[in-house]
Parts: C-alpha cells; structure tokens; sequence
C-alpha cells in the first residue's frame, strides 16, 4: 500500500464527494457490515473506500491516503497482521480501528504490531457494535460535518430571504432488497423544499437513477402551496418519472379527513401523493383512512425504537404493517437506528426504513456522491475488483 504526496487528478472514487472530505477505509469480509459503516460514514461527510480483505488493501495504489480505516480481524488473522504491518512500513499517519467478533487477546496480538510502528491504534471495536459507536469515533477524531457555533441565531424569514437555507436528504431503504428505495415563513420554506426536492429528482435523472421524493410539509402549508403549477415547472420531464410524495402528519390526517382526501384526488393528475407520517398514535380513528389512497405509512418512531425485544411495540408494529398492507400502502419505519429493530421489522413484512442505521440525513451533493459510490461497488463486486 503507497500513497503519493502529491496526488494527480482525484480517482472516481474519491470525486464522488468534495476533495477536502475526509477518507476513510473499510476492509470487512461481510458486504452488510461494510456498508452499514460506510453509510454512517458517508452521512457524516466522510467518503469511503470499501475492501473485501486485507489483500485487495495491500494491493492498491492510492491518489490519497485515508483518514481512518476499519480493519476486520476474522479467522485469518494473519491477513489483519500483514494489513497493519503494511500500514507501519508505508509510513501511514492515519487512524487504525480494528473490530471482530473474536476474542480480545487476539486483537490485543493484532494492535500490538501497530504500536510496535508507533501507529494510531484506537481500542478495538467488538462485534456487534451499534451505530452510536462509529459516530462516536468521527466525533472524536473530528471527522466530517461541523456543527454551527451556539451563539449565532437566525431567523427562518431572514434565512429565507437571504437563500440561506440548504435540505438535506435522508435515504430511504428497502428493507427487502437492501436498496435505495405554518405562517408565511413556513409556506415559503415549504415551496423551497417541494422546489428543491423536484430539482433534485431532476439532477438524479440525469444520471439515470429515477428516486420518488418526499417532501415533509403541513397539511395547512400544502392547501396553500400551488402544487400543480410548481410540479409542472420543475418536474423531470421522463417518462419513468416516480412522482412525489408529502409527507403529512397522521394528527394532521385525522382531523383534516375531508381536506386530505379532496387533496388526494386533485394531485393525482401531477402524480403526487399522500403519506402519513407517524402513523400509530391515533389508533382509533384508523377507520376514518380505510378510505384515502396513501402511498405510504410511516410507524411512529416511538414504536420502532426496540422493536427487536419489546413485547409492546412488536405486536403494534406487526399491526399497523398488516394495515398499511390492506390499505393498498407500503409500511416504512422511521427512526431505525438498530440492526435488531431493522430485521425485526423485515421479518413483519415492512417495505421501507429510514434512519440514522441506514443512512444520515446529507447534502444534496454527497447524496449523489453516495449513489455513485453504491453503483461502483456493485461494478466492482460483479467484476470481482476492489471499490
């Protein structure tokens, strides 16, 4: 493994976000493990480079040498041996954090050959770890994104004026396939965001990846909003166009019914539609939707937190995806920050999932640098290559 100090024209990998980004290296034998770190990576603002061993690591000649690298001790030690023996000899200055699901004398054996190199080996990271670790480790290594000082206030209507104001996007993942699935200040920060996520739609189609957007929004800012003129302005013009989706707040539903589904209806032209966000909470008025065509349900947070062992949420859970079946809906969990919680929610038949295990809430850009990143790891594991 070399890296050279002064680095020609950045690799496709490395332009899939900012140059001054952080980098990082994952080497993990399991793709899912590979991917859930570099998915709470990448949603802090750190790019990634993804590695199925030590070998295809020591192999590779890089533009760039990396800020932190995952290193997997599994039953080859020897490989996680010669991976840091390499990091020694190449000089490398980064951050080393090795994890395995083995015993501690043997990653104490493997970090000892680190420290031996005098390199930054941080304290072993034992399988299976939450995502609360990873984001502990870039918090600590100062990695990625960084926080606003807390003294500075700003007003939505001077932000809104000044165009101050940046969405963000949050991947919304199919739980099956593993696959990318108000006063007047907030009505016009509604519009901005409805008119953002179809610019992004747009900016997505061109690289040839058609996601549905979904937009959270009011239902007291939608009846306001001329949705009809701003989809038509803005909209990909493909065929294959998915649609958008307003997220909308089951309360909000509920005591609106009338006003939601005369809503429904008049968008359906513009292929827009209704979402209930949060949906578990008004339990006894679900009669009351059997009749709105919603495209989705989202379970409440509060239910999806330890779905995986509470004997309360599983059985809520199970229900309300069963009923979002019958209603003609897909059943999404938010709020997933678990693998536990996520395989449960599988196992009861959810289509959808968003969270912070699956993917941060991140600029447009690194979204799509995201998605680039995803289709070259695909390429690479079809033609048996490195990403």
């Amino acid at each position: 493994m070399t890296a050279n100090p002064t680095p020609p024209a950045p690799s496709d990998a490395e332009t899939a976000a900012p140059a001054h980004a952080p980098l990082a290296f994952v080497v993990d034998s399991e793709v899912t493990i590979r991917q859930f770190i570099s998915l709470i990576l990448q949603g802090h603002g750190v790019d990634t480079i993804e590695f199925a061993d030590g070998g295809a690591l020591r192999k590779g000649r890089f533009k760039r040498a990396p800020d932190l690298i995952f290193l997997d001790v599994n039953v080859e030690v020897q490989d996680a041996i010669q991976s840091v023996d390499a990091l020694g000899k190449a000089g490398y200055t980064g951050v080393v954090q090795l994890m395995s699901g083995r015993g501690a004398a043997v990653l104490d054996t493997v970090r000892q050959v680190g420290q031996q190199y005098k390199l930054n080996m941080l304290p072993p990271l034992k399988k299976p770890f939450e995502t609360s670790a990873i984001q502990r480790i870039v918090f600590e290594q100062k990695l990625g994104h960084r926080s606003a000082p807390a003294d500075i206030k700003i007003g939505l209507a001077e932000a809104l004026d000044k165009h101050w104001l940046e969405f963000w996007y949050q991947p919304k993942i199919d739980l099956r396939r593993k696959q990318l699935a108000d006063d007047a200040a907030l009505i016009a920060l509604a519009e901005q965001g409805v008119v953002s996520a179809l610019k992004s739609g747009l900016n997505l189609s061109r690289l040839g990846v058609n996601l549905r957007m979904a937009v959270n929004v009011s239902i007291t800012a939608l009846v306001k909003l001329p949705v009809g003129d701003i989809v038509r302005t803005y909209r990909p013009q493909t065929a294959g166009w998915p649609g958008l989706v307003f997220d909308i707040a089951e309360e909000q539903i509920v005591n609106e019914i009338g006003l939601a589904n005369e809503m429904t209806q008049k968008f359906a032209e513009h292929n827009v539609k209704l979402a209930i966000d949060d949906f578990g909470k008004g339990y006894a008025t679900l009669m009351k939707l059997k009749e709105l065509p919603f495209a989705e349900m989202k379970l409440d947070r509060a239910f999806v937190a330890g779905v995986g062992t509470d004997k309360v949420h599983a059985p809520i859970c199970k229900t309300v995806i069963d009923l979002a079946h019958s209603f003609g809906s897909l059943a999404v969990g938010i709020g997933l920050e678990h693998a536990s919680d996520a395989m449960a929610l599988l196992s009861m038949g959810c289509d959808l999932g968003q969270g912070f295990l699956l993917g941060q809430p991140m600029p447009e850009e690194r979204f799509i640098g995201l998605l680039k990143q995803r289709v070259m790891v695909r390429q690479s594991e079809a033609t048996g290559t490195a990403a």
